[in-house]
């Protein structure tokens, strides 16, 4: 942008200085530029996502500072990255029907759900979340925890980056993979071997069901002492899982 100059003199000394409003200009100018940089920033980490496995996530990273300066207790953080062939069948199905059936047909928003969630707010229900598997991935993966519009704009930004440049598949391998399962205990492979000591592979339908059920609190409940909510819970898990059928996730991952 160039700068226009204004010519005065005070008791003969010449004074040269930017015209009124310049300033401005640069400053919207220099936000501009941090804008689209960040775009650019968080469009190659998106794509550079789709192709290698993470080596954290931010929530993880969150989870181990908060013990570190907060709590003043460092919380272990277990993480094994599996590809989606070495995770069960199951344990794919389990979450979808934990978490979010319409996965297979969104595009990262179930618009439906979040009409629903806001009509019962306006009724003086409790808050109950409507987040989607894609938008859970975004959260999980590249931001912080809370309830500001600040964050939940960035989570919907991400959201639209994620189903735009990954298949569903890449999107609910992330999940199995990123998404807490107890206190520290990150993945499915991970949860897999602690409460199960087998491979993700290996996972049955009903213990997939229990490691879905405590999703919703993964530090409140625990899978391998689980509560008799949390039993009641993997039990329906299970029935959703016989509604939506083995096929439900056909095209997305592997068959059983």
């Amino acid at each position: 942008m160039p700068i226009i100059w204004h010519r005065h003199s005070i008791d003969g000394l010449v004074i040269m200085d930017d015209k009124p409003g310049s300033m401005t200009g640069r400053i919207a100018g220099h936000a501009v530029r941090l804008v689209f940089g960040l775009f650019l920033i968080s469009l190659a980490a998106v794509l550079f996502l789709r192709f290698v496995p993470p080596v954290f996530s931010a929530f993880m990273a969150g989870r181990y500072l908060q013990g570190l300066f907060v709590s003043g207790k460092r919380t272990e953080i277990i993480y094994h990255w599996a590809d989606w062939k070495e995770i069960s069948p199951w344990m794919a199905l389990a979450v979808v029907a934990a978490e979010d059936q319409k996965f297979p047909k969104h595009h990262g928003f179930d618009f439906e759900s979040i009409a629903d969630a806001m009509e019962e707010i306006g009724k003086g229900a409790r808050f109950r979340g409507a987040s989607t598997i894609s938008q859970q991935v975004a959260r999980n993966l590249f931001l912080w925890k809370g309830k500001s519009f600040i964050r939940k704009g960035l989570e919907a930004y991400v959201t639209v980056l994620i189903e735009l440049m990954w298949p569903k598949r890449r999107i609910l391998e992330i999940y199995l993979n990123v998404a807490e399962f107890g206190d520290g205990l990150y993945g499915a492979k991970s949860a897999s071997k602690k409460f199960f000591g087998k491979h993700s592979s290996e996972l049955t339908k009903k213990e997939s069901a229990l490691l879905a059920a405590v999703l919703p609190n993964p530090v409140r409940f625990n899978a391998g002492a689980p509560s008799a909510y949390v039993r009641q819970r993997t039990l329906g898990i299970e029935k959703q899982m016989e509604n939506l059928g083995p096929s439900y996730l056909k095209g997305i991952w592997r068959e059983y």
